[in-house]
């Protein structure tokens, strides 16, 4: 029978220390579950003789460890979804598997490539090491693990099913992310046709168009309405117009990533947030989409929280706060208000207008029975689904009016060019 220290997480989220007799680290860590702790450091106590000799090598270690720390690298910028997607995948297996928390963490950190997330889960490692709870030493970390991360993570340590509740995030990670990257796709074939469709005109307008007035200048013909405003247009894009003024192109090439800019800048502002957000969702076709998106992401989160036994009124300010919404985000505060004073979810929610009445009767139901995570969960699957064909509608839609859009300005261009040859051909005549 051997010693083993460890330190571990009492029912309140407490560390706790203390040794326990067993044969090997598998049983010591059960007898340490058994007495209702949650183990997050088991290791083998040396007898006297063993740490006086391996002092030397502990001082090593720790300069080896230094030396990790400092070569750990530089990197800017936040951790991408899907890398800590997979990191908390992983940490739930072997958590699930019996290992100590620290020796999983400490097993992932030597996995992952140089980088942002590799420096990061090497601070997380030392402080779990020093004696710190994983939800505060992630906390730490926000480029990595957000409100709604550590939250979870603390709950699943409050509650001694750390394993149960990182699987659970995980799940949640990897929907998230499967509905952005679908959204994403969609974007862009639509957006690659605008650029090349863009390119083109502005080549034809810098390029061809003026060739034809040159001809048309040299037969002194009278040009129709159609043609004159097509050759100002020329003009306009060349920056040779009878007004001067900053050539066309450069507004057409650089104008819409401008604009993008400022819309962000403006986003970073309280007034402006909250004002495009309202403007987005009253954007025909493209608002029902968000709409869905959103609702589709707060249920999910909030039902996840809650199934994780996160408090239902910190449970609604963490899905408020990462609901990604300004009016979604005012409704939700208006349902914590509305819990704490005693009164329903659904009452509020009801009142704000901004889910559809299936959501509110749903959450409704789920109140009554108890069964609220599970109600909110079936709702932000079928919202999910709705997400897919809205999509998928809006690229079926999207593809058939760009290309009358762009028939009609190629049919345009030609109309426009060949109207004086006719009249050149006539008078040739």
């Amino acid at each position: 029978m051997a010693t083993y220290t460890y330190q571990a997480l009492n029912a309140s989220g407490k560390t706790q220390k203390g040794t326990v007799e067993a044969s090997s680290s598998e049983e010591a860590i059960q007898r340490i579950k058994s007495q209702g702790y949650f183990p997050t450091s088991v290791q083998a106590q040396k007898d006297k003789k063993s740490a006086a000799k391996g002092e030397k090598g502990e001082k090593a270690s720790k300069s080896k460890a230094k030396k990790k720390k400092k070569g750990g690298g530089f990197a800017i910028g936040k951790v991408k979804p899907k890398h800590l997607t997979l990191f908390t995948r992983q940490l739930s297996t072997l958590q699930d598997a019996g290992l100590p928390l620290l020796r999983s963490l400490q097993i992932l950190e030597s996995q992952q490539k140089p980088g942002l997330l590799k420096n990061i889960l090497l601070g997380v490692t030392e402080e779990v090491e020093g004696g710190s709870s994983l939800s505060e030493s992630m906390g730490k970390y926000p480029k990595a693990f957000n409100h709604l991360y550590t939250k979870m993570v603390n709950a699943g340590e409050i509650g001694g099913v750390l394993d149960v509740i990182l699987q659970r995030l995980s799940e949640f990670m990897e929907k998230s992310e499967r509905l952005k990257r679908k959204i994403k796709g969609a974007m862009v074939y639509p957006i690659v046709v605008i650029v090349v469709a863009v390119a083109i005109l502005v080549g034809i307008m810098l390029f061809i168009i003026p060739q034809f007035e040159t001809i048309f200048v040299d037969f002194e013909i009278e040009l129709p309405k159609l043609t004159q405003g097509l050759i100002n247009t020329s003009r306009w894009v060349a920056g040779s117009g009878a007004g001067g003024g900053v050539p066309g192109w450069i507004i057409l090439v650089f104008g819409g990533p401008i604009l993008w800019i400022s819309f962000k800048l403006i986003r970073k502002t309280p007034p402006g947030r909250a004002v495009s957000d309202i403007l987005i969702l009253w954007v025909p076709v493209l608002g029902t989409l968000i709409r869905k998106t959103v609702i589709a992401r707060f249920t999910r989160t909030l039902g996840t929280l809650i199934s994780a036994g996160v408090p239902i009124l910190e449970a609604v300010t963490i899905t408020g706060q990462t609901s990604g919404n300004y009016v979604f985000e005012k409704a939700l505060t208006n349902v914590h208000d509305s819990i704490r004073e005693g009164e329903t979810f659904a009452t509020p929610l009801r009142e704000s207008k901004t889910c559809d009445a299936i959501v509110v009767n749903m959450i409704d139901v789920g109140e009554e029975t108890g069964e609220m995570d599970a109600m909110l969960l079936k709702i932000a699957d079928n919202y999910d689904e709705e997400v897919d064909v809205a999509v998928a509608a809006l690229v079926s839609l999207l593809e058939p009016l760009m290309v009358v859009v762009l028939g009609g300005m190629v049919g345009t261009i030609v109309v426009a060019m060949f109207l004086p040859m006719i009249k050149m051909l006539e008078s040739l005549g």
